[in-house]
């Protein structure tokens, strides 16, 4: 493409990806990023410390860079399920989402985004049920708040095992949101396709009406591999499951689906990881040269 890629989309990174919190320094790594005007987005976790958070509000207040907000790592850490058939431990995942809206309205965000809980073969009836209960209810305050909720879609039998799953059952649970709020959407990964056994063609084709929000990353499908899983290793690990040629792929389906849109730009975040002694800076720089030349061999329209 001749135009640079933040004509379409609002390009950003998963920050507490790239720079794991239990090893690196928030705001300075943070700093990072709003200061590299290849990011016009940038998405952020749940920050404990109030003094913390205040600074993180002052810098990307000053940044001008569009604000995301990810409550997956509150889930996830201790082990919260938004579709829990326990209604007390279900609205415990509630609370914290609840919270989550809060935060991420604090700090500038326009939504909220989460992952669903855990899949089990046989219950997925129950389970659906509570998801759209926690889901709704949490759509309703965010209305208030004139925001967003979004659901990441994950795999369903490899790594995190959600619920939401594989593309044809998250259209299904989307449609039912639908009838009822406005305000719900889906973030798609391209590393989670390999993990749910789909393509990009597929995933766009089935869901693109709930699309609001897209990710990009990699991973590793061979059992008995490093960073089996849902780990989000750097372009071109051992092993790896997504190529360059899959990322123009990821952005040629992007493109027939209506996916650019210079007047009102998707979100575009690049969700990858350094993996073990790897250095996150050259695992950044790592993710942005390979989203440039994917970029390069698209075709102009």
């Amino acid at each position: 493409m001749k135009d640079p890629i933040q004509k379409y989309f609002d390009v950003g990174t998963v920050h507490f990806m790239s720079y794991p919190t239990a090893k690196y320094d928030y705001v300075e790594t943070l700093k990072k990023i709003l200061e590299d005007e290849f990011f016009t987005a940038v998405e952020i976790k749940h920050i404990e410390d109030d003094e913390t958070r205040a600074i993180v509000k002052k810098m990307l207040d000053e940044s001008g860079i569009r604000v995301c907000y990810g409550a997956q790592p509150s889930l996830l850490g201790p082990g919260l399920n938004p579709n829990h058939l326990d209604e007390t431990e279900r609205e415990k995942a509630e609370k914290v989402l609840m919270d989550a809206i809060d935060e991420a309205e604090y700090l500038g965000a326009k939504g909220m985004a989460f992952l669903s809980g855990k899949y089990e073969k046989g219950k997925e009836d129950e389970a659906y049920q509570q998801l759209l209960k926690t889901t709704r209810n949490l759509c309703d305050y965010a209305k208030t708040k004139n925001m967003m909720v979004e659901i990441e879609v994950f795999d369903f039998d490899i790594d995190k095992a959600s619920l939401i799953g594989p593309a044809p059952y998250a259209q299904k649970f989307a449609a039912d949101m639908r009838t009822t709020h406005n305000n719900f959407g889906y973030i798609v990964d391209l590393s989670h396709f390999p993990l749910t056994y789909e393509t990009s063609e597929f995933v766009f084709r089935t869901l693109r009406p709930y699309i609001t929000h897209l990710h990009v990353g990699n991973a590793v499908v061979e059992e008995g591999k490093l960073a089996y899983g849902d780990l989000h290793p750097r372009f071109g690990f051992p092993y790896s499951a997504v190529t360059v040629e899959d990322l123009l792929d990821f952005f040629r389906v992007c493109k027939a689906e209506g996916f650019f849109k210079a007047n009102d730009p998707y979100v575009l975040s690049f969700e990858v990881q350094p993996f073990g002694d790897e250095d996150a800076d050259l695992i950044l720089a790592n993710s942005k040269r390979a989203i440039n030349r994917a970029w390069a061999l698209l075709e102009d329209f």
